[in-house]
């Protein structure tokens, strides 16, 4: 991850947005290797012939990131309206592959 400057030593706008764009691709390349644990976890669910969506899972995930956000000082349903969504795109990645078979 890139190292970055706190925001209230960022001098400028122009400092800022680069501080932005640095933690924004910091994001996608977490998500990049999150969305490789998905693929990971497609192998498997289709091994122990699980389904893609497991209820008591996603429910446990948003909980602990709601818990953290909490923690953080961020906006917990926001963070929940977040994850639920990639949640849904993970899940429907693995349903893909597990309908496939």
């Amino acid at each position: 991850m890139t190292t970055l400057t706190p925001p209230k030593q960022c001098e400028s706008m122009q400092a800022l947005r680069a501080e932005i764009d640095a933690l924004d691709r910091d994001l996608v390349e977490m998500l990049a290797t999150r969305a490789g644990y998905i693929d990971r976890a497609i192998e498997l669910k289709q091994i122990n012939g699980w389904p893609a969506r497991i209820p008591n899972r996603v429910e446990d995930v948003v909980r602990k990131v709601r818990q953290t956000a909490s923690e953080r000082g961020l906006d917990p349903d926001l963070t929940e309206t977040l994850w639920r969504e990639l949640i849904d795109w993970s899940i429907t990645r693995e349903a893909k592959v597990i309908q496939a078979d």
